[in-house]
């Protein structure tokens, strides 16, 4: 056997340790939206609990919200500085020490402050899974592993509405947080003990830390936040995420109510409904990942690429304007798992943004700025549903927002970075 055919059977063997790091990433994300969303499935029981009003609920929301902006800013430059294994074990930490402490929670008050301990640690989350996915996977690949694991956000919202009525209706809804708190940490253990970066991990050999590592070398080994936030490309980023991220805190604290006051549903019939819009949800992110990721394969710039599967997902929202007006829930979960698919596909091409232009050595903080922005818009999401549903009644105002917000996400990425070239540090 000739050393050429040797080498060239090396290559074919190429190693997958990055999707096993893929994997994980989805892990954590299931268990994120676990402990994220069960304040809104339970909303309706809780409310009628406590007494709490449209606007009480949304201020849970916004407050939650506020803690995610500031430690998301903060985490993204954490985990520049430490790492995405270390910085990804600390906010999974943090936020389950808030998820459990709903079961103390007794006021408006302990509420509020456990859902700013989860929003803390929950705002640690992205930051980390997208510096690990910037440096497990080359740009040709990072867009659809992207896709892959923020699909773990749909199987959280898919597992949440399958395993708390049982829960609720066995130990009641303190105990549900208790076991889902518990259960999910098995994540943190495998976490630490799989995680390393491409050159330190053992199982990695010699063909597949190659392909990791061809994109072109970081001009700079390290970014100062000042020359991050200086620069059109954050905020290309930033804007998006300002305009599209309360839209999905929206169906993620609204949508069990929506089903509950249009169609009548409780918790022991939300399953079904909310398991068909996040599986839809699924396929979206999925897709979305991978259509970029296919077309730059077949000689597409990036610019393009991303582009326009953007704008194919921003489209494919429009029809959410109508939903409050579908006389069947059928098909109303069909225009909203479209809507939610939609805003998936758009999500894992704009998340990719950061690693596409900025050095690895930016990616955390110019990710930690959009989660900020973002989860202010959030913030403004909270306050306008509240008042929309105490005064108006009404899911509609709500769904016409989301029917454009992509559109205008679109056209904010493309003027201030209309070639998604290299940011200029």
């Amino acid at each position: 056997m000739t050393s050429t055919t040797a080498q060239a059977q090396q290559t074919a063997r190429m190693t997958s340790v990055r999707w096993t790091i893929c994997a994980l990433l989805f892990l954590a994300m299931v268990c994120n939206y676990i402990d994220r969303q069960m304040l809104g499935f339970l909303k309706p029981t809780l409310s009628r609990e406590f007494g709490w009003s449209e606007t009480t609920y949304a201020d849970f929301v916004f407050w939650f919200q506020a803690a995610y902006a500031v430690s998301y800013l903060l985490f993204g430059r954490i985990v520049d500085r430490v790492g995405a294994k270390l910085g990804f074990a600390a906010a999974f930490v943090i936020w389950t020490i808030g998820h459990v402490g709903h079961a103390a929670a007794r006021s408006v008050a302990g509420f509020t402050a456990v859902r700013m301990i989860l929003g803390v640690g929950e705002g640690g989350s992205f930051p980390a899974g997208v510096k690990a996915a910037t440096e497990w996977f080359p740009k040709s690949e990072r867009a659809f592993a992207t896709g892959l694991f923020n699909a773990g956000t749909n199987i959280g919202a898919i597992v949440t509405p399958l395993v708390v009525p049982p829960l609720v209706m066995g130990m009641g809804w303190r105990g549900a947080f208790v076991v889902t708190g518990i259960g999910t940490s098995i994540w943190l253990v495998l976490w630490l003990l799989l995680y390393r970066r491409p050159r330190e991990h053992a199982g990695v050999n010699a063909a597949e830390l190659a392909h990791i590592q061809s994109d072109p070398p970081d001009a700079t080994p390290s970014t100062p936040w000042s020359k991050v936030v200086g620069v059109r490309e954050t905020w290309a980023y930033a804007l998006g995420k300002f305009l599209i991220d309360p839209i999905w805190w929206m169906y993620l604290f609204w949508l069990p109510d929506f089903f509950a006051k249009r169609y009548g549903l409780d918790l022991k019939s939300f399953g079904p409904p909310i398991v068909a819009v996040y599986v839809m949800s699924d396929v979206g992110s999925i897709a979305g990942g991978w259509a970029s990721s296919r077309l730059i394969r077949r000689g597409w710039s990036l610019n393009a690429a991303r582009k326009t599967v953007m704008l194919v997902c921003a489209l494919a929202v429009t029809p959410i304007a109508f939903a409050m007006h579908a006389d069947n829930l059928w098909l109303a979960v069909g225009i909203v798992g479209l809507a939610t698919a939609a805003h998936q596909g758009f999500s894992a091409n704009l998340y990719t943004l950061p690693g596409d232009v900025f050095p690895r050595s930016a990616v955390g903080s110019v990710v930690g700025v959009g989660g900020m922005v973002g989860a202010i818009g959030g913030m403004l999401m909270a306050k306008y549903a509240g008042w929309v549903l105490e005064r108006l009644h009404t899911y509609t105002p709500i769904f016409i927002l989301a029917a454009v917000a992509y559109i205008l996400a679109l056209a904010a990425v493309h003027l201030l970075s209309p070639k998604l070239a290299p940011a200029k540090l």
